[in-house]
């Protein structure tokens, strides 16, 4: 039978982006054939296994684990690195798939109360997420949903370092395209002409100062195809918007058309505000953290109390449904940046994520309502 870790290296040779994972569930289900863990295809291009336990077998837990890769040339230099040009699996989902799998394979006998499910997810790079598309096809809703427990590798944190924190924890993040439309010409003309270079700028200045220690807004493309004398008709800005606050991000979220309609009236060109929904923010249940965090101490693992992040989740969409929690295994310092080509985690955190995912899985099946 293979193991975790090689099934992790299979993915990172072969990794795909969000929703062409085809070749990496197919190894998954291969993988779970071999363990002989039923399973059935989920949004798309995922995986949902099934393992029945004793007792009351409407009593669940979910445990997932993301699968899709990055559009990012590996430069790792590990044997094992990317074949597939121009994508690398840069974030850790083919460990978080190596260590569910473990993780089901440890659990396989069904020796606890209740129904045990991994998800193997797609897409949970892109807006609007893979995680949407399993709730909207909904396989827990004949079932207790006792909890929804995730995890993410953490360059920051050292092997045998379990991250967790109580509350809002990741951001909501929305996707912002702003489409200015005016009447360019000759650079020298600027009688003739509209400005739409200086508009974006002066617009760019205004979006930035709606951030503040809840918002975070910025604009990280522009797109202006003119020429050292000629003004675009066209200039379009793209961003990104982080909010704690529910609340907050829908007032900020009506404040960035409020500030797109002001440059418009002031300079006549037409300002249109596109604003794609992406996650909601990652909320971590407070009972679920406080017994990962004795069972983590318990068992000899150091707990880091962690900050409040700024990236987002899709996985804070089963948080709106389900008790839920979300934490980070330590990989070591030296594994590099996420997002990175040269992101390298160490191999040794897959026994600690087994490990630790199988007891709390354990845990939240004895635990009481």
């Amino acid at each position: 039978m293979i193991t975790p870790v090689a099934l992790r290296r299979q993915l990172h040779r072969h990794p795909e982006l969000s929703f062409q994972e085809q070749e990496s569930a197919a190894r998954i289900a291969e993988a779970l054939t071999e363990a002989g863990i039923p399973f059935t295809p989920i949004a798309q291009t995922g995986i949902l296994a099934r393992i029945e336990g004793r007792g009351d077998l409407k009593r669940a837990v979910m445990l997932r684990a993301d699968i899709d890769a990055l559009p990012i040339r590996e430069e790792s230099g590990v044997e094992f690195a990317s074949e597939v040009e121009g994508v690398m699996h840069a974030c850790g989902h083919d460990m978080h798939a190596g260590i569910l799998f473990g993780v089901l394979c440890a659990l396989r006998k069904g020796e606890f109360e209740g129904t045990l499910f991994g998800l193997f997810q797609p897409a949970e790079e892109v807006n609007p997420g893979g995680a949407l598309r399993v709730l909207e096809e909904n396989p827990l809703a004949d079932y207790d949903v006792v909890a929804v427990v995730g995890e993410h590798v953490e360059p920051e944190l050292e092997v045998g370092e379990i991250g967790l924190r109580a509350g809002d924890y990741m951001a909501a993040n929305d996707e912002l395209h702003i489409h200015l439309r005016g009447h360019g010409g000759h650079a020298a003309l600027r009688s003739k002409i509209q400005d739409t270079v200086g508009a974006a700028a002066r617009l760019t200045l205004a979006l930035l100062s709606l951030n503040r220690e809840e918002v975070i807004l910025s604009i990280g493309k522009v797109e202006a195809p003119g020429a050292t004398n000629v003004i675009p008709d066209r200039v379009e800005l793209q961003g990104t918007l982080r909010c704690f606050d529910p609340q907050m991000r829908l007032e900020v979220l009506s404040e960035i058309k409020r500030v797109a309609q002001e440059e418009q009236s002031l300079s006549g060109i037409e300002t249109e505000v596109e604003i794609r929904e992406g996650y909601p923010p990652v909320v971590n249940h407070p009972q679920l953290t406080q017994e990962a965090r004795a069972l983590a101490s318990t068992v000899g693992y150091r707990v880091v109390e962690l900050e409040r992040r700024p990236t987002s989740e899709d996985f804070g969409r089963y948080g709106e449904r389900y008790p839920s929690l979300f934490y980070r295994l330590g990989v070591g310092r030296l594994s590099g940046r996420t997002h990175t080509a040269h992101f390298n985690p160490d191999e040794a955190a897959m026994e600690v994520g087994i490990d630790f995912m199988t007891r709390l899985a354990l845990k939240l099946f004895d635990k009481q309502d």
